[in-house]
């Protein structure tokens, strides 16, 4: 991979991973409700996640939809019914009080598990590996999930963070109510690419 490849492949690593999407809504939103310690494994298991999923598109699971593209209707169906039933349950989500620890933010296999059913998830690794790694030799296809690994982490650590400074201004329980259903009906709105593509 030449320089200049590689330095379009970061830009576009960056971009997609900083941006709004359904990973980072959630990972806000469990900041505000959980706390940045606390939804360390919801992030390790979105960008590791989307590594794997990354190497295993590029290795011939995209191969797939060319041989039966029906695949692509059925992931697209599954994809919606569990993100809104994600909705619902951020929607839905209170805030622990102080010492309590029964309210559970996702865990890793949850949001690793997740990546295999967001559209935008596909729509970068479809997109990388097509894009950055044209010749599918294995060693371009681990350049490419490499670097979204280095890059994915921060990007969305950073959503955490936001989420978690925004929990001082949803010290209400009514004011947390607002901040999660706004949550759940952005990430309801990000579906609607995907539902009407």
């Amino acid at each position: 991979m030449t320089p200049d490849i590689l330095l379009a492949l970061a830009g576009f690593a960056f971009v997609t991973s900083i941006t709004p999407g359904p990973n980072n809504l959630m990972l806000m939103a469990s900041g505000a409700n959980f706390g940045f310690r606390r939804t360390i494994p919801h992030m390790l298991g979105v960008s590791l996640g989307f590594v794997l999923m990354a190497v295993l598109v590029g290795a011939g699971l995209i191969g797939i939809f060319e041989v039966w593209p029906p695949a692509h209707t059925v992931l697209k169906g599954l994809s919606v019914a569990y993100m809104l039933w994600l909705a619902w349950k951020i929607a839905t989500a209170a805030a622990p009080k102080a010492g309590d620890r029964s309210g559970s933010p996702i865990t890793f296999l949850q949001a690793a598990a997740f990546q295999w059913v967001n559209p935008k998830a596909w729509a970068m690794a479809l997109t990388a590996i097509s894009v950055y790694a044209p010749s599918q030799s294995f060693a371009a296809i681990l350049a490419v999930a490499s670097v979204f690994g280095a890059i994915n982490l921060p990007s969305v650590s950073t959503w955490t963070v936001l989420g978690r400074q925004m929990r001082r201004f949803l010290t209400s329980p009514r004011r947390l109510r607002v901040f999660n259903a706004a949550m759940a009906a952005l990430l309801t709105a990000s579906l609607w690419p995907v539902i009407f593509a």
